[in-house]
């Protein structure tokens, strides 16, 4: 192995290790996980893609380089990679919530409150790891300064860890704009970016929704029907309903019920093809 190599393995390694031995990554009354084994990918910081963000999904969305910078100031950013996560959602749970047709499991509650609470100490893991080895790093959901933001279409974020992962050639979009990997659209993602020098993963998809087969040959449509409020269809997805229901309905109905705060939905990405891989 050459040295970049080398430290491409490190870095997917010690993710993987993470994920296997955090205790964080285990529900409170059992031993079984949140999150399965992670797909790992890598993006330049320098790619065209993360400007392009800025028209493709607004003004406010920040470059690598704005948030490293950002987290180390007086320190000018050339080079450097965003370093992307998937933390694919356990069988046991997905099977759970395939059940429901109106509010989540508990399992799929616990996931998305304590499964995102593992996933901010893997963002914090990760960053301390590089740091440790003579290299800057942030983790952009963690930086001071991300914020989410009102716009036209609904609510978005100065940094979009599903486009991250879309840089990273971890997989595409899907009509319900969830994201579709290999390891299929029911995850949790994260990422890194540090100025350690590591070659970009390929891409290898042409179109942004082309893991999706609705978009991609009107074959589908399965998470339709799946929304129990409608904000799915086939011309896409309406993310002020979804957001209220998810945000809003779900947390009053159960989220004392299952001692959570945000117990999320995720019946669109239970129950349909794309559930634990890309769909053919």
């Amino acid at each position: 192995m050459n040295g970049k190599t080398d430290l491409e393995k490190d870095l997917h390694d010690e993710i993987i290790r993470f994920t296997a031995e955090s205790t964080a990554n285990r529900f409170p009354d059992s031993d079984c996980r949140y999150f399965d084994e992670p797909l790992v990918g890598f993006a330049a910081a320098s790619d065209p893609l993360f400007d392009r963000y800025r028209e493709i999904i607004g003004p406010h969305h920040q470059t690598p380089r704005e948030l490293l910078e950002r987290a180390f100031p007086g320190k000018r950013s050339g080079s450097g990679t965003v370093v992307c996560w998937i933390l694919p959602i356990s069988e046991a749970t997905r099977k759970s919530n395939r059940k429901e047709s109106l509010w989540p499991s508990r399992e799929w509650a616990l996931t998305r409150t304590f499964g995102e609470a593992f996933n901010n100490d893997l963002r914090r893991h990760l960053t301390d790891f590089l740091l440790a080895k003579g290299h800057r790093a942030v983790a952009p959901l963690l930086a001071e300064g991300w914020q989410t933001v009102e716009t036209a279409e609904g609510l978005s974020s100065t940094w979009s860890e599903r486009h991250a992962a879309f840089a990273a050639g971890l997989g595409t979009f899907s009509l319900n704009r969830g994201f579709i990997s290999e390891r299929g659209i029911a995850h949790r993602c994260g990422s890194v970016i540090t100025d350690l020098i590591i070659p970009p993963s390929p891409r290898r998809y042409q179109h942004y929704a082309e893991n999706c087969m609705l978009c991609r040959n009107g074959s589908c449509g399965a998470c339709i029907s799946r929304c129990p409020v409608g904000a799915i269809t086939r011309f896409g997805h309406d993310k002020e309903r979804c957001r209220i229901y998810g945000y809003e309905t779900v947390v009053r109905e159960v989220g004392e019920r299952y001692g959570v705060t945000s117990p999320g939905c995720g019946l669109c990405q239970t129950g349909v093809p794309c559930e634990t891989g890309i769909p053919l």
